[in-house]
């Protein structure tokens, strides 16, 4: 497979980029959860989300969102979510290559922890492991707590950060966790 080109910034693109998650989450949840994680999406966008993209032949084939999650401890520490890929290309590993990427990027301004909230058979992948909400206080209460993952970017192990947890505006909402 040709690997995509990897770009940071929404901006300019903002439509594509709340495209590509409307398709991919309409298409393998159901239309409503497309519209519901596009209308995220253009809340992220609007809250300053960092944005990575990933692009096959000059077209946006996925897209990725991080935005800080703060605690009293002077860590940086991201969320990833969400994360999408057009499903015209899933499964040729451009999530995968997406998250790296980005990944790589933020560990090298010293990002030192990057939490997401999804299947760990999928972002196993890219070397996230479950963590507890002891060592990482969610910023509301999960509904599913064997979710709640995690990664060091920093080459340590990570240690306890102090509740509460502070996300964007845009994941006040707890029908999202």
């Amino acid at each position: 497979m040709t690997q995509p080109e990897i770009r940071r910034g929404a901006e300019a693109i903002a439509a594509q980029v709340v495209g590509i998650f409307d398709r991919s989450f309409g298409a393998s949840e159901r239309v409503d959860e497309g519209a519901a994680i596009a209308g995220l999406v253009t809340r992220l966008i609007d809250e300053g989300a960092d944005i990575f993209t990933a692009w096959l032949d000059g077209r946006i084939a996925g897209a990725i969102c991080f935005t800080p999650l703060t605690y009293d401890d002077p860590r940086r520490v991201a969320l990833l979510s969400p994360v999408a890929v057009d499903p015209v290309v899933q499964g040729r590993g451009i999530g995968q290559a997406l998250i790296r990427a980005a990944l790589d990027r933020l560990a090298a301004e010293s990002v030192a922890i990057v939490v997401t909230y999804g299947d760990i058979a999928f972002y196993g992948k890219v070397g996230f492991a479950p963590v507890t909400t002891d060592l990482l206080p969610a910023p509301q209460p999960l509904s599913q707590p064997e979710g709640w993952i995690a990664q060091s970017l920093a080459g340590a192990p990570i240690t306890p950060l102090p509740a509460p947890a502070r996300a964007v505006p845009a994941f006040d909402d707890p029908d999202l966790w």
